[in-house]
C-alpha cells in the first residue's frame, strides 16, 4: 500500500527541466497556444511506455517462443474443452 501512495505522489510532482527544442516548432506551438509542457510530458510518456513494452516483449521474448513453439506442436493445453 505505501508504494501504491507514493508512486502517486511522484506521478503529480513536477520539477523543472531544460529542455531543447526547434525554434520553428517552439513558435508554431505557442502560435497555436499548445501548453508546451504539457506536449513534451505526453510524447514523453508515449515513448516511456513503447520503450517499456520493448523492453518486456525482449525480456520475455524467450519464454513467448517457447509457448508459441510448443502451442504449435501440442494444441492449446484446454482444446479439447473448447466449446466454440
Amino acid at each position: 500500500m505505501r508504494m501504491a501512495s507514493s508512486s502517486r505522489k511522484s506521478a503529480s510532482a513536477k520539477r523543472a527541466t531544460n529542455i531543447s527544442l526547434r525554434v520553428d516548432l517552439i513558435e508554431e506551438a505557442k502560435r497555436l497556444d499548445i501548453n508546451i509542457s504539457q506536449a513534451c510530458e505526453r510524447g514523453l510518456e508515449e515513448q516511456v511506455a513503447k520503450t517499456r513494452a520493448e523492453q518486456w516483449l525482449e525480456e520475455n521474448r524467450e519464454a513467448i517462443e517457447y509457448w508459441n513453439a510448443y502451442v504449435e506442436q501440442h494444441g492449446l493445453p484446454l482444446d479439447d474443452f473448447r466449446q466454440f
